[in-house]
């Protein structure tokens, strides 16, 4: 009988690395291991590579974890571990680097690595060369909401990024196999489900007619074949907003809520980034999901200080956002990662003006997102309950509002929605500039 093993995986970065999470972890129950967080033998660290701040970050988490548990084992993954492979090799206190290229095999390495089996510290290969997709993770809060990966690696190699070599080329999980998974999850109580991947709107595969089927025929066919209560995408483009899918959003169950990938509002930026679009674009978009979604939250992601972007430039995006609908700008001051084209661009940036630019967005940002929080008082909103601490539940709105009430009869469990009454917005929460919806359930209202 194997020996059961305490163990905790923390995880960095985006959806996908959550799927993947949850998979490790239903992996790892199978062979005897058991989630403490409090008190594991064994650390797997799940890391980002999307900037070179990522991967600082799990190496400072390497050297907390040994200073605070001395003899536990400390495992790398992630795509850190596939492009940063040498900083954590190197690193005292690793124990296991497993890039993504072996990921499907952890479990199996840590035993190995616990009986003394292990003739290398480092596995990793040709990314390019993993055609396989696993199925089944995800999960999270309860089994409340469950991040679904339909698709994974990029074949668009923008010049700024590094996921191409962390997570290979463009691959797809099949329609069948994800509405199956949908309707494994509902029977599981999951009432939300996001769809994930690295570039989903490059998603692609056959429906049951044998035609051909991308991300709004996936839609289709969740929104058809299952029971999810609401259903969320990830990341897209300007250019992948078309009319199919604008349709789709009349569906309530399809969550008013998108996350648009521009990184920049200035045509000679973007092109020198190699996005397949211009400022025109960027303002069509977001104008037209304005004016068709309504009560839509709409976050986008923006690099600033890209190599010969300029003072006009990042002022032209800078005053072409300014004056565009949206609701909160996810800013990532430009970070120079390996391999990518643009490390040899010249006219880089100094660090100082790539953050005092990224300084600038947040400040909009945060403008922006107070001004739309404080106009949703009054407004009542379908609330899902996510957990309860401190006297306070905390919740998630189907147009992406996280939302605080007072802490809910014990009647009412996690993962039930109700309707809410937005009473205010709290926005104490430090340096992070962000901040919640402050409501009481309607049955609390009328009391």
């Amino acid at each position: 009988m194997t020996t059961e093993t305490r163990y905790h995986i923390h995880t960095f970065g985006c959806k996908v690395n959550t799927y993947d999470t949850g998979l490790l972890e239903a992996r790892l129950s199978k062979v005897g291991f058991r989630i403490d967080p409090k008190d594991p033998e064994v650390y797997i660290l799940n890391t980002c590579a999307v900037t070179g701040e990522s991967t600082k970050e799990a190496q400072r988490w390497v050297r907390r974890i040994k200073v605070k548990n001395p003899f536990a084992l400390v495992v790398v993954t992630g795509c850190a571990a596939q492009v940063d492979t040498d900083k954590f090799s190197s690193l005292a206190g690793v124990d296991l680097v497993v890039a993504n290229s072996h990921k499907g095999q952890l479990d199996e390495l840590i035993r190995k690595l616990q009986t003394g089996e292990l003739k290398e510290r480092v596995y990793k290969s040709n990314i390019f060369k993993k055609m396989d997709l696993e199925e089944g993770g995800g999960v999270e809060n309860r089994h409340t909401r469950a991040f679904l990966k339909i698709q994974d690696g990029c074949n668009s190699f923008c010049t700024y990024c590094v996921i191409p070599f962390a997570r290979g080329k463009s691959r797809s999980l099949s329609v069948d196999s994800l509405v199956r998974r949908v309707n494994e999850l509902v029977s599981e109580g999951v009432k939300e489900v996001v769809l994930a991947g690295v570039h989903i709107g490059d998603y692609f595969d056959f429906d049951k007619m044998g035609s051909t089927c991308g991300l709004e025929g996936l839609i289709e066919q969740i929104l058809k074949n299952t029971q999810i209560e609401r259903l969320r995408t990830s990341s897209l483009e300007p250019v992948e907003i078309t009319d199919r899918l604008m349709d789709l959003f009349k569906d309530e169950r399809l969550c008013p809520h998108f996350h648009m990938s521009i990184q920049s509002a200035c045509s000679k930026t973007l092109s020198d980034m190699k996005r397949n679009y211009g400022a025109e674009a960027v303002e069509s978009c977001l104008e037209r999901i304005a004016r068709e979604v309504p009560q839509v939250f709409v976050g986008m992601d923006v690099i600033t200080g890209f190599p010969g972007e300029s003072p006009d430039h990042f002022q032209e995006t800078y005053d072409r956002l300014k004056t565009l609908p949206w609701t909160k700008i996810h800013v990532f001051p430009y970070s120079e990662r390996p391999g990518t084209y643009a490390n040899r661009l010249p006219e880089k940036n100094t660090r100082q003006a790539i953050l005092e630019r990224a300084r600038k967005l947040r400040e909009l940002s945060w403008s922006r997102y107070a001004e739309k929080a404080l106009s949703q008082v009054g407004t009542i909103k379908r609330v899902l309950t996510l957990k309860s601490e401190a006297g306070v539940c905390h919740g998630l709105s189907r147009d992406y509002w996280p939302v605080q009430l007072p802490e809910l009869d014990s009647s009412v469990s996690a993962g039930t929605e109700i309707n809410v009454q937005i009473q205010g917005f709290d926005h104490s929460q430090g340096d992070r500039k962000e901040g919640s919806l402050v409501g009481i359930s309607e049955i609390d209202a009328f009391q």
